[in-house]
C-alpha cells in the first residue's frame, strides 16, 4: 500500500522557520537586554562612588564641626584663652 504523501509537510517546514525566527527574536532581545543591564550595572556602580565620597564628606564636615564646638567650649570656659585665639 503505497501512499502519495510526501515525507516533509509543508506545514512542518513553515513551523520550523517560524520557530527559527522565534528564536532568533529572543536571542536578539536577549543580547539587547544584556546591553542594558550592563548599561544600569555601571551606571549604579557610579553612583555608589558618589554617595560614598558624599558621605565621607559629611563625615569630615561632621568631625570639623565637633571640633569647632570644642574649641568654642574652650573659649567660652578660659576667657582669656579665647582673647589669644581670637
Amino acid at each position: 500500500m503505497t501512499r502519495n504523501r510526501p515525507l516533509v509537510r509543508p506545514h512542518v517546514d513553515a513551523y520550523r522557520a517560524l520557530l527559527a525566527e522565534c528564536r532568533a527574536d529572543l536571542a536578539q532581545l536577549d543580547f539587547e537586554n544584556a546591553r542594558r543591564q550592563a548599561d544600569r550595572d555601571r551606571e549604579i556602580a557610579a553612583l555608589r562612588a558618589e554617595l560614598e565620597a558624599l558621605k565621607s564628606i559629611v563625615r569630615r564636615r561632621h568631625l570639623a564641626e565637633q571640633e569647632l564646638e570644642y574649641l568654642r567650649t574652650l573659649r567660652d570656659a578660659e576667657p582669656e584663652l579665647g582673647q589669644r585665639l581670637n
